[in-house]
């Protein structure tokens, strides 16, 4: 059952549908997409812990680790420099942590706009469900906007956790090799910033995994690893649900998110006891690294009043 914190956020839930397949929001979660669900079927990972308030400083692995949440203005924990002085910035941002404000909402179209409290930072992100044929596409508008007085670097990384299990198969375009390892548990994959041959590939161990291949939770699986920067027409990656016979396709921007995340976790996160993710993220990013402190030809900085915009499209077929 759920607790009174539970049932607190649950009567503000925000649905949108299409046919078969329903969207759910949670605005006072940082519009948490909570679940996608088609046919009866939960495409998202569950809540690992009670949905509940967070704070600006609790730890993601100590909250829900759920659904699909927005990374700005970084993935990992870290601090910056700015015209205004150093900007402390949480572990997956701030955003997740706050509520966020409903703009619109109707039966196939949700927006909600969020503010940042480490940098003068607000994101907006519309939605809209439609039915295509024997399958759906979720379409997604951001825009970005620098609230302050100063400029403000930033940086973007869609979150979404697709429950998987074995036999699922994840897919990236031909032209990807090879990915860029970001972490792995237990240095499975050797360690950061060893250059991974995609789909098969070497074990730190000698032995040989196709990571391609969902695998069960008991396999203690969790590695992050970053493909890109992608050609524009290899702008995708994808997932099949072999099981329930369903593909989810994100497709994104190859100018603005031109890399590609990859959390690949089967019962591997959170460390200790408890329970864990059996999940893929496919995670659309402005930046090739987790860090905002971290630097390169990717960095962007908003200038004050300043707005950037991008779409992202989700298509949800059989298969």
């Amino acid at each position: 059952m759920m607790d009174a914190k539970e049932n607190a956020a649950a009567e503000e839930n925000v649905l949108i549908r299409a046919g078969d397949c329903t969207l759910t929001f949670l605005p006072r979660l940082g519009a948490k997409i909570s679940s996608i669900r088609v046919k009866g079927h939960e495409l998202m990972q569950g809540p690992i812990a009670p949905l509940a308030p967070r704070t600006r400083t609790v730890a993601f692995d100590k909250a829900d680790a759920s659904g699909w949440d927005e990374c700005v203005p970084s993935v990992l924990e870290c601090t910056v420099d700015t015209a205004a002085g150093p900007a402390h910035v949480p572990d997956h941002g701030d955003l997740w942590r706050v509520a966020w404000e409903p703009i619109t909402v109707s039966n196939t179209c949700a927006t909600f706009r969020g503010e940042c409290f480490s940098l003068p930072l607000a994101l907006e992100r519309a939605a809209a469900l439609t039915q295509e044929g024997k399958g759906w596409q979720l379409r997604l508008d951001y825009k970005v906007t620098n609230t302050g007085n100063h400029p403000a670097p930033w940086s973007w990384c869609a979150h979404p956790l697709f429950a998987s299990e074995a036999g699922d198969r994840i897919v990236l375009p031909d032209s990807v090799r090879e990915l860029r390892l970001a972490g792995s548990g237990g240095a499975r994959l050797g360690p950061a910033d060893t250059r991974v041959s995609w789909p098969m590939a070497k074990l730190a161990n000698g032995k040989t995994a196709d990571l391609g291949l969902g695998q069960p939770p008991e396999s203690g699986i969790g590695d992050k690893l970053f493909a890109g920067p992608l050609a524009a027409s290899e702008s995708w990656a994808a997932l099949e649900r072999r099981r329930l016979g369903m593909r989810i396709r994100l497709r994104f921007h190859p100018a603005v998110t031109p890399y590609l995340g990859l959390w690949i976790c089967y019962g591997g996160w959170p460390d200790g006891p408890g329970p864990k993710e059996s999940c893929v993220a496919m995670e659309p990013s402005t930046s090739a690294a987790d860090s905002l402190a971290t630097t390169g030809p990717w960095s962007r900085v908003l200038a004050p009043g300043a707005s950037f915009s991008w779409p992202m499209i989700v298509e949800i077929e059989p298969i």
